[in-house]
């Protein structure tokens, strides 16, 4: 592609988007955000993803701390508040892909968390003696 026909393709793309409707060229139009439901729905989603990374995030910090792998308790309450705002978005945008795959992970999340209070009350039951 030559730069005159890279410049006359930005001219295009350009003049494509100003041709839009002017709600479309804002943040709001481009995520296909029309109200104040839709901008809730996307929040919870979103809210879903911060929460994924943070237990991701967490893990890491936990593990170099202590210079092996861990999975802190956290990573699991972070698993299932992602898992369920995640899971309740895709029920929303209709999306079975998303709702089989958290699915799962919500039983599994919530399976960890189980087993973790199940350990400590083991824990406590036998210090009583």
């Amino acid at each position: 592609m030559s730069a005159e026909q890279f410049g006359r393709a930005i001219r295009e793309q350009w003049d494509a988007w100003l041709a839009r409707p002017p709600f479309e060229r804002t943040l709001l139009g481009f995520f296909n955000i029309s109200s104040w439901s839709n901008f809730a729905w996307v929040a919870v989603g979103l809210a879903g993803q911060i929460a994924f990374f943070g237990r991701m995030f967490v893990q890491w910090i936990v593990s170099e701390q202590s210079r092996r792998s861990q999975v802190p308790e956290l990573f699991w309450w972070l698993s299932l508040i992602g898992g369920v705002c995640l899971f309740t978005y895709f029920v929303w945008r209709v999306d079975i892909v998303g709702v089989l795959g958290q699915s799962t992970g919500v039983v599994i999340y919530a399976r960890n968390l189980r087993l973790i209070h199940k350990e400590r009350k083991r824990a406590v039951r036998n210090a009583k003696g």
